[in-house]
């Protein structure tokens, strides 16, 4: 039986609350560019990504109608970045599901980019049937996301998305923008490892991540610190 063979297909299916009537979409969403398939999920992904922010985005609008577009923002970002959809792949056991060129484990990013796929593929399975796709997706989304957005506050944001409250703090101070620099690029592909350096005004620190993205947040929240130790 193949990794995608009906019960790890019907687990999977199961956590999404969606049965696919076209099961080569579900194929196909868990077909990454590696694995040399004549369709991989890239297409997916693409989709999936603009169904999953707008899904969030209409999630926060509804449910905090108090809050501004910046705070709304933030929050959005916290909620579809690539740690986020990374956890969310963990928790469907995608790891274990994708067709890849290897069996070494996947970054981060590849997994992320899945969870996208997966989104995209329900919401053409459903259309296809003549049902609601995004109401579909947004049913996932809600499922995933509402208990977050309902109790949200800036504090959610200040721990998650480090590289904007670094920006904010270091304007406080009358510091210069902080300058992330590339400082090495290692692994294969689909399992890179990234070493970024952050600074501002003299202050630097180092962190390495799956993804530059997770690299840059995590200097970030380094840099953050050492000012925090620094307070009296």
């Amino acid at each position: 039986m193949s990794r995608t063979g009906r019960s790890t297909r019907e687990v999977l299916e199961a956590r999404l609350g969606h049965v696919f009537r076209n099961p080569a979409l579900l194929e196909e969403a868990l077909s990454h560019a590696s694995a040399g398939r004549s369709r991989d999920n890239q297409r997916l992904e693409f989709l999936g990504d603009a169904l999953l922010n707008f899904c969030v985005a209409l999630a926060i609008h509804r449910e905090r109608p108090d809050w501004q577009e910046g705070p709304m923002s933030k929050l959005r970002g916290v909620l579809v970045c690539t740690d986020a959809l990374h956890q969310w792949a963990l928790e469907l056991e995608l790891p274990r599901l994708l067709h890849t060129a290897t069996r070494a484990p996947m970054g981060a990013k590849p997994l992320a980019d899945a969870v996208e796929a997966l989104l995209a593929a329900v919401f053409l399975d459903v259309q296809a049937a003549g049902g609601d796709g995004a109401a579909q997706v947004l049913a996932l989304v809600e499922a995933r996301h509402l208990a977050a957005i309902r109790s949200a506050d800036a504090s959610l944001w200040t721990r998650r998305d480090t590289k904007t409250t670094l920006q904010e703090t270091a304007a406080q101070k009358g510091f210069p923008p902080p300058v992330y620099t590339l400082l090495d690029q290692a692994g294969p592909d689909h399992a890179p490892r990234f070493r970024v350096r952050v600074g501002t005004n003299g202050h630097t620190a180092e962190a390495e991540g799956a993804t530059r993205k997770k690299a840059e947040a995590d200097a970030a929240r380094k840099l953050l610190d050492q000012w925090t130790d620094l307070e009296p």
